[in-house]
């Protein structure tokens, strides 16, 4: 007999409750079970301890058994520290966008690529231009420093031909 570690549901239309049982794989989710081993209630909220109760000891013996979890019992017992956290994938692959919508979202990165890219083009041609515009200041500064004292030895030269009165 193939044993699994379920919920099953109990509580009325809109108002749920669980019980989390050890059962046949074969038989319906609300039928005869073979031991109630906890309880989960979706109501109350995530942090209150009495949402999900667990009788550990008897869980291990029924996981020593052979009993399979579920996944959503696994969850439980994973976050209860009984067996190891199974892993969660956050976004099933029927919820994964279609083609052409993978296409758009390529799309759309590409173009912000392409807009950081030449942000970040521009943002160095600008400091380029900066430096170079502070080079050519430097130059035209140095320039006229050096054109003055050029033209001073040309003073004094002149100074010197003219005659002293």
């Amino acid at each position: 007999m193939a044993l699994k570690l379920r919920m099953s549901r109990g509580g009325r239309k809109s108002l749920p409750y669980y019980r989390i049982v050890v059962t046949d794989s074969r038989s319906p989710r609300d039928s005869n079970f073979i031991e109630r081993l906890g309880t989960y209630n979706p109501m109350l909220p995530s942090n209150d301890p009495n949402r999900v109760t667990l009788n550990a000891d008897r869980i291990k013996h029924w996981l020593g058994q052979g009993a399979q979890p579920s996944d959503r019992v696994a969850i439980f017992l994973g976050k209860a520290g009984i067996i190891p956290a199974p892993a969660y994938t956050a976004r099933p692959k029927k919820s994964a966008p279609k083609a052409k919508a993978q296409e758009r979202i390529k799309e759309q990165e590409s173009k912000a690529q392409a807009a950081i890219e030449a942000a970040e083009q521009a943002k160095a041609d600008a400091i380029a231009a900066a430096e170079a515009a502070k080079a050519e200041a430097a130059a035209a500064a140095a320039a006229p420093a050096a054109e003055a004292t050029a033209e001073a030895p040309v003073a004094e030269a002149a100074a010197d031909e003219t005659p002293a009165a």
